[in-house]
């Protein structure tokens, strides 16, 4: 005779001999899983309903079921509810409890029409939704410092660079909110990402959907989604809601790192930007002198982590075929490590920002350097109708005296400007500051100070933390 189904186990009916310990060890996820049991139960709520509505459940077995998950629900979240080493998984744990509770005869009949495959596919997109919330409150709050800080800084120039090289002086404010707009597309993805995980696939069963006549759009209703997954054998094996959502946080993790590798050259003594914040920095175990930016560097390391989170799922999502496999249980861990990293890893980052000080006259000193405003001299000839081509021409030439006489832009006679081209009249020397090279940026999106105060109310309208 086939043994019955094993405690902490969901099935075994059909099996003659005990499963080996080493298949138990490799099957097993509570250890991992155990997140989704507030889920998990909000799951079964939904489903009872479903049953009762169904004709499955008299009222009086509804009520006392209900009772049963509340209470079980009250012990998962005191700690005195927990998965034991039987336990299978998430969803064999509780029904455990269920059953504990309720007796076998109720407690089992919670099961029916629904299968572990439409749970955990409902239940991990119910999860995500919640932490998604999460995330974009804590990005809310890194764009909400990067937008104080650069109302902190109106008017303070910087080098901007392109190759890492001096290219043109830009406000200090433009450049700290560039690194905010990044931001802002990722909140924008988690927002769009929302509408496809937005659907219930619970009702799908294993894979066909159930003939027991369950209204998988009162489960859906239940829950809070905004509808049901279209296609039964789609909604238990499709993961590319978890893929998306691993995505965006990988693209928050480079964007973090971008501006990441930016602070640790800043803080440099040859560059000499920033100082960083005592409580957001580290000192060395043998060199007492030291002053290290292990924020930042965490940040730029972490986001290799995110980035091999969802390479690792990609590579076990591409070639399942249709419906549920058990790869699938390979989702979640690299999910839920994307999640913890960004909830530990974006307020330590935002404070490094927001207590970082800025060398505001080194910064001024070091914005003209490197010829930056060069393209200032050869836009002045365009201006005098001069075709852009032999602006560029006539500006690399004056460029190029100075370099061999060590002289900046603005320190070339007048005389000299004249032997490298008639068209660089005295009048050239209104643009040769920094000053007016910023204010001259003036289109939209650029660099002057109007329009960074456009970037500011845009911001702080729609993005900033309220």
């Amino acid at each position: 005779m086939a043994s019955e189904s094993k405690p902490g186990s969901l099935w075994g009916g059909r099996f003659e001999a005990d499963s080996a310990a080493a298949l138990l060890a490799l099957s097993k996820s509570t250890h991992f899983d155990w997140r989704l049991a507030q889920y998990d139960i909000a799951g079964s709520k939904a489903h009872l309903k479903a049953l009762f509505t169904a004709g499955y459940l008299t009222n009086d077995e509804a009520e006392r079921l209900t009772k049963v998950l509340n209470q079980l629900l009250e012990r998962v979240q005191a700690g005195s509810f927990a998965p034991k080493e039987q336990d299978e998984d998430v969803h064999s744990a509780l029904e455990r409890g269920i059953i504990e509770i309720a007796g076998a005869e109720l407690g089992g009949k919670l099961r029916a029409g629904r299968s572990r495959n439409d749970q955990i596919a409902t239940l991990i997109r119910s999860y995500l939704m919640d932490q998604a919330d999460d995330i974009d409150t804590l990005v809310r709050e890194l764009i909400s410092v990067l937008t104080d800080r650069a109302e902190e800084h109106l008017g303070s120039a910087i080098p901007g660079r392109t190759h890492m090289q001096h290219a043109q002086p830009v406000l200090l404010s433009h450049h700290l909110l560039a690194h905010a707009w990044p931001l802002v597309r990722d909140l924008e993805r988690l927002r769009d990402w929302r509408v496809r995980a937005n659907l219930s696939p619970y009702g799908a069963g294993a894979l066909a959907g159930s003939s027991l006549g369950l209204d998988p759009v009162l489960v859906a209703n239940e829950l809070g989604f905004a509808g049901t997954t279209q296609n039964s054998m789609d909604g238990t094996s499709a993961r590319d809601v978890v893929a998306e959502f691993t995505f965006i946080m990988s693209l928050i993790g480079i964007n973090l790192s971008r501006f990441a590798e930016e602070i640790i050259i800043w803080a440099t003594t040859e560059f000499g930007y920033i100082k960083l914040d005592d409580a957001f920095s580290t000192g060395s175990s043998i060199m007492p002198q030291k002053k290290n930016p292990d924020v930042a560097e965490l940040a730029r390391g972490k986001s290799g982590r995110l980035i091999g989170n969802l390479t690792g799922l990609l590579a076990t999502l591409k070639g399942l075929p249709l419906a549920y496999n058990r790869d699938l249980q390979e989702d979640k861990e690299p999910v839920f490590d994307s999640i913890d990293t960004l909830k530990v890893l974006l307020p330590a980052f935002s404070g490094m920002v927001q207590t970082m000080k800025f060398d505001l006259d080194r910064l001024e000193r070091l914005a003209p350097a490197g010829f930056s405003l060069a393209t200032d001299v050869a836009e002045w000839l365009v201006k005098q109708q001069v075709p852009f081509r032999e602006a560029h021409e006539i500006t690399g030439r004056l460029v190029a005296y100075c370099e061999e006489n060590s002289l900046g832009l603005h320190e070339v006679p007048d005389a000299q400007m004249a032997k490298i081209s008639k068209l660089l009249t005295p009048e050239v020397r209104d643009v040769l500051s920094v000053s007016g090279s910023i204010k001259s940026r003036s289109g939209v999106g650029g660099t002057s100070l109007p329009r960074v105060l456009e970037q500011i109310s845009e911001l702080r309208k729609s993005w900033v933390a309220k």
